[in-house]
């Protein structure tokens, strides 16, 4: 039974359930308030578990209405059951059957877990321990069960019945105006892999033919009147499917593939056997309702939850210490797709920002957890940047290591082996040491231990031997429960360029050092490279690609790093180098310092020559390291709004220089031709929006002109947003009249909306948050609704660092306020906006105190979910 804290769960204390349920049929007769659920079980003892131990079942809310074993309805006297639980005690048979009857109220489930009601139509959440919401079960991920599922509805309520598996039958009720479904899954899976949809949707569909040979019917299912919306969608499935085929050899399994969204949804989507649920979030675009950005999420998320079908369903995971298992591994892998569709080097850029803005600042924080955490208290809370990010940057290391072609033998092998299990991370690894013929014993700790490690280099280049010798160090700093790190293995991809920007050869006193790709793997605290054969002092380029989740810290001087911006052949690196300048930049304007103009020169130069080469890379070469890059850079005691200005200071200063190369690159870049959200014209729409910006931070005037025009002139929602993301940072006139402008045009749509919220909740200004609290009560807001929350709220506490952590404290009361009002109706969005907090303890004291007061007023609010007491609690250790 449940508690009002949630126990403590260690993964030290997993063993085998006592018992099995091999095949689940479940008949739900749908209704708004009052959804009765049959559900048969055919239950048998585990032989790994215990003798004559209780079938105990997990619930949550439930109202029970009947027991029934092997054909005999129990009494109240021959089982334990309250709304959390219920025990059948022991001694039990081999195997039985058992019936039971649960009703639920979809409307009042606010907490959007289970089975609820969205834009009127049923759908389910049943990730991570949603199915217990729905009926009593043994809701863990190592129960695999073979689903049968009918429903049933009023025709005029749920139309369309959906569930996971292949349509058996179908059709009406006489004289009742009803109807029902029957789906079947032949797969066995987890519990929290079960979804059902019942409402009026429109479909999008197609076939789709496998590999083999074999036809498909995929279709996306969306809201009346949405059906436009969705054909972006349907095509990044039908491109992710082929994808999937030819990348690793994964043929689709059922006859029927469909996609549903809807408007209330807690995550971004869920991967459900067959039947993927979506946030419409990721699923509806059209040019003037969607950005280039939009675009490429619902690629990624459309692709991530159908390689989820191997990578999750197929194969999942043994208990939820393994989650990384299958998210980190489907996030490379739609992370390869994506950059495979679109640029990889500029992929590769986001992918890492992401990285280091969400988990690096987790990493250092009182919520860091290692990968594979040791324990939890509520499993909502572990949906972590570290576990899926971090876990991604795992599987890539493994890559490197290894090779492709090892890697892929290992993905097959896997595959294989692992088809119909939960998984561990163990029979993960263990397929890899087979495949390559590798020890990854030591490997295996990026699993297990917390925090970014820190690599240190330094060089010393002697003239008349014609050497080069760098020194590699590495050291991980202390984390909650780890405060002793053992070195990592950590692959360095390298490569030495001249001063001339000629790349240099690499040979190395030992020839087994680095090998012929530049890799070379730090697995000790310390190691030493000597290069030879040099005739001129050569520009180490370190962690080519970002080939290793770690913190690079070198003694590159400016001069070094132009050398690399201008010349180096690594992508990554060369934006990474124009990163590292402009932080310097703005680290001494924190400090007073005279700007260095070096940086502008060399960016005027690659304006000049190699921007529209490639637009989509030189828009992130714009982009100056954000505010929180900055802080994560001075580590302690940090001023968010010192930082803000001194950026700020450093943006007008760029801005002003590079104007006459702005102005002319943003003229050069419209375009009168129809919209495409391919490749060349998003990126080409970046550049164009990121001149724009720092054109804007040069002269406001000239700014506010041009991005006015912008948006007035814009066929599609990439300009006319880049446009108003810059009119909101200028006060004004011209900022009012694009608000409204903007609200009045799609004031129907509360997805666009969402975007009006989120970037007036960013304005770094005295009065946004009176701001929020006004547009909290705007009529298209909905503390019921996640998305809303999360532009408006989210977006001020995750973005906008000067108001969010005020010296007065009155950011962190708003998002404290706003914690507490919502747990009670949804825990889980609660809590992760609670996790706004993970960087407290690296302000600087007045912020600090404030912030730990606002954390501690939370905590010790009586009656709080297990959600929002394990990170309030956890943020406080």
């Amino acid at each position: 039974m449940r508690t009002d804290t949630a126990p403590v769960v260690r993964l030290e204390d997993y063993r085998p359930t006592d018992f099995l349920i091999d095949t689940v049929v479940l008949d739900i007769a749908l209704d708004a308030t009052a959804t009765r659920v049959h559900a048969d079980f055919s239950v048998r003892r585990n032989p790994a578990g215990r003798a004559d131990a209780p079938l105990v079942l997990q619930g949550d809310e439930l109202v029970l209405l009947s027991v029934t074993r092997d054909g005999v309805r129990l009494t109240a006297d021959q089982y334990q059951a309250d709304p959390q639980g219920l025990i059948l005690p022991g001694p039990l048979p081999e195997s039985f059957s058992l019936t039971i009857e649960t009703m639920v109220n979809p409307s009042a489930n606010t907490k959007l877990m289970g089975l609820y009601r969205s834009g009127g139509n049923y759908c389910t959440q049943c990730e991570a321990e949603g199915f217990r919401r729905i009926t009593y079960f043994l809701d863990r991920p190592d129960v695999l069960s073979v689903y049968t599922t009918r429903l049933e509805a009023a025709r005029a309520d749920a139309p369309l019945l959906l569930a996971n598996g292949n349509l058996v039958e179908r059709g009406d009720i006489p004289g009742t105006g009803r109807h029902y479904a029957v789906w079947h899954d032949p797969h066995p899976k987890p519990a929290y892999l079960f979804a059902l949809v019942g409402g009026t949707l429109d479909t999008l569909a197609e076939e789709f033919v496998t590999a083999s040979g074999r036809k498909v019917e995929i279709a996306v299912h969306v809201e009346a009147g949405k059906r436009e919306r969705a054909a972006y969608a349907l095509d990044a499935l039908r491109r992710s499917m082929r994808w999937d085929e030819t990348t690793f050899g994964r043929e689709y399994d059922l006859d029927v593939f469909n996609v549903v969204a809807v408007s209330d949804f807690n995550m971004g989507a869920m991967e459900n056997k067959g039947l993927n649920i979506f946030n419409d979030k990721y699923v509806l675009a059209s040019s003037d309702t969607a950005t280039d950005a939009d675009y490429a999420g619902i690629e990624t998320v459309i692709a991530h939850e159908y390689f989820h079908n191997w990578t999750g369903n197929r194969i999942t995971c043994r208990d939820w210490f393994q989650l990384c298992l299958k998210e980190g591994l489907t996030v490379f892998r739609d992370q390869e797709f994506s950059a495979d569709e679109r640029s990889r080097p500029v992929k590769r850029i986001a992918d890492v920002r992401t990285l280091r803005t969400q988990q690096f600042a987790e990493d250092s924080g009182p919520l860091s957890h290692p990968v594979r955490p040791r324990t939890y208290r509520e499993i909502n809370n572990f949906y972590t940047a570290t576990v899926y990010e971090k876990g991604a940057e795992i599987v890539r290391m493994l890559r490197s290591l290894i090779g492709p072609a090892a890697f892929r033998r290992g993905m097959d092998l896997y595959f294989a082996r692992c088809d119909g299990t939960a998984a561990t991370i163990e029979d993960f690894l263990g397929c890899f040491a087979e495949a390559s013929g590798r020890d990854l014993g030591h490997f295996a700790q990026w699993y297990e231990q917390a925090g970014t490690p820190v690599v240190t280099a330094s060089g010393q280049y002697d003239a008349a031997a014609g050497t080069y010798r760098l020194t590699l160090s590495q050291a991980t700093p202390p984390t909650p429960g780890q405060p002793t790190k053992a070195p990592m293995v950590i692959p360095i991809v390298l490569g030495l360029v001249g001063a001339s920007g000629d790349a240099l050869p690499i040979a190395t006193t030992n020839e087994a050092t680095v090998d012929a790709d530049g890799l070379f793997v730090l697995d000790s605290a310390n190691a030493t490279i000597t290069f030879t054969g040099l005739t001129e002092r050569p520009v180490p380029s370190l962690l080519r690609g970002f080939s290793a989740p770690v913190r690079l810290e070198s003694e590159l001087d400016d001069d070094d790093l132009v050398v690399l911006f201008r010349h180096d052949s690594d992508p990554f690196n060369q934006w990474q180098a124009g990163q590292t300048l402009a932080t310097r930049l703005i680290l001494a304007a924190m400090r007073g310092e005279t700007v260095n103009t070096r940086f502008g020169e060399a960016l005027g130069h690659f304006l000049d020559s190699d921007a529209r080469n490639d637009p989509a890379f030189a828009a992130q070469v714009l982009a100056l390291p954000s505010e929180a890059d900055i802080a994560r850079d001075i580590g302690r005691d940090i001023n968010p709004t010192a930082i803000h200005n001194a950026r700020l200071a450093v943006k007008r200063a760029l801005g002003a220089e590079l104007a006459p190369h702005l102005n002319a690159l943003h003229g050069a870049l419209q375009s009168s031709e129809a919209y495409r959200p391919d490749a060349a014209n998003t990126g080409r729409r970046a550049l164009r929006n990121a001149a724009l910006d720092l054109l804007a931070a040069g002269d406001a005037t000239e700014g506010a002109a041009r991005a006015t025009a912008q948006f007035d002139e814009a066929d599609n929602m990439t300009e006319r947003l880049g446009a108003l993301a810059v009119l909101v940072l200028i006060p004004g006139a011209a900022r009012d009249h694009a608000l409204a402008t903007f609200a009045a045009r799609y004031g129907d749509n509360p997805l666009v909306l969402d975007k009006w919220f989120a970037l007036q909740a960013g304005i770094p200004e005295e009065g946004t948050l009176d701001r929020i609290t006004e547009l909290a009560r705007h009529p298209a807001f909905s503390m019921g609704n996640p998305n809303r929350i999360r532009a408006l709220f989210g977006s001020f506490a995750m973005t906008n660092a000067t108001q969010f952590n005020r010296e007065d404290g009155r950011g962190y009361d708003l998002i404290a306020d706003t914690v507490l009002a919502l747990d009670a109706r949804n825990p889980q969005v609660a809590a992760r906006l609670l996790t706004a907090f993970r960087t407290w303890r690296v302000l600087e004291p007045i912020r600090r105190g404030k912030a730990e007061a606002a954390l501690r007023r939370v905590a010790a609010t009586q009656g709080l979910s297990p959600d929002v007491s394990d990170i309030a609690g956890r943020s406080l250790e």
